[in-house]
């Protein structure tokens, strides 16, 4: 059963200003993603902007923001091959056992300067 739905779109060019601010980044981004992003390149805006806005569904889906948590608790992970997952530590991972969920599903896409994301939050 669905119990959260949420999506967010960013604006790309809105995080040039970050590539170059490293406590800018630390403060948003677990060091996974941030070294993820890099080894991307060229891609490094698209893959922070998609980030954030996944964390900005996340937030929705759950129906509290980011109350009680950091940004930095709900990591995307890229899987080869498969779709990205959101890894929750600490408190954002405390809230979605609160919430009862047992399941997230994530999708992530940028198109020009737009990056989406949409998160679905499932009940056993």
């Amino acid at each position: 059963m669905i119990v959260g739905f949420g999506i967010d779109a960013v604006f790309i060019p809105r995080f040039e200003k970050w590539t170059g601010n490293q406590k800018l980044l630390e403060r948003f981004f677990h060091p996974d993603e941030i070294r993820a992003c890099r080894e991307r390149g060229e891609g490094m805006l698209d893959s922070l902007a998609a980030r954030f806005a996944a964390k900005e569904a996340f937030g929705k889906a759950l129906g509290t923001g980011f109350s009680g948590f950091c940004l930095k608790d709900i990591v995307v992970k890229n899987r080869v091959g498969r779709a990205p997952v959101l890894e929750l530590y600490e408190n954002a991972l405390n809230a979605i056992r609160e919430k009862g969920v047992a399941k997230i599903q994530l999708s992530l896409t940028h198109e020009r300067d737009m990056a989406f994301a949409a998160v679905i939050l499932e009940s056993i």
